[in-house]
């Protein structure tokens, strides 16, 4: 049977670390992902660009929510990304339009590193893509608070998070990507 256990899971090491690095955002439309037993093998983009966003120390965050209905039959995964970042601007202002406006397949590192040593990389929307479902831009009350923006973005999916294919100096430099250089600023 198809659903049938395959393996048990034993406690490991208390080594785990939370929190994320850095994300890139890619408009959905322009990418086609390969994957084998929840994990991305290729990524084709042709020329088209990834949007690297650099995060500060404990500002976002990835969930995941499995939905389930035994009266339905149906099983699904929300995937969710919750970001902050400083200070606010007209330019950020501008990209925020930007991201609400697209759909879009979402690469995070996380801080957590895997058995080869390197940060552990995860692909958010990969059947159905992404979408902003909630931001706000926040002045913040006393000097210490958040003065900036916090975004939450979404996807509905048949199956859990893929990771992505370990790399070989940096996330996402896998030499079956094709893909245009990186933008980051």
């Amino acid at each position: 049977m198809a659903c049938d256990l395959v393996k048990g899971y034993s406690l490991g090491c208390r080594d785990g670390i939370g929190g994320i690095k850095n994300v890139w955002f890619g408009q959905f439309d322009e990418i086609t992902l390969t994957t084998s037993a929840f994990e991305i093998t290729d990524v084709e983009m042709g020329s088209a660009s990834l949007h690297k966003y650099e995060l500060k120390r404990g500002v976002g965050s990835v969930t995941e929510t499995v939905t389930a209905s035994s009266e339905n039959g149906t099983v699904f995964w929300m995937h969710s990304l919750n970001l902050k970042w400083n200070k606010i601007t007209k330019e950020f202002q501008n990209e925020i339009k930007l991201l609400a406006q697209q759909r879009l397949i979402i690469f995070v590192e996380l801080n957590e590193l895997n058995a080869a040593g390197k940060n552990i990389v995860l692909c958010l929307g990969s059947a159905n893509g992404c979408e902003m479902s909630a931001g706000s831009t926040l002045s913040g009350v006393a000097l210490g608070d958040l003065n900036g923006y916090d975004l939450t973005f979404e996807s509905q999916e048949p199956n859990p998070m893929c990771t992505v294919a370990d790399y070989t100096t940096a996330p996402l430099d896998n030499s079956a990507f094709t893909k245009g250089s990186d933008v980051t600023s």
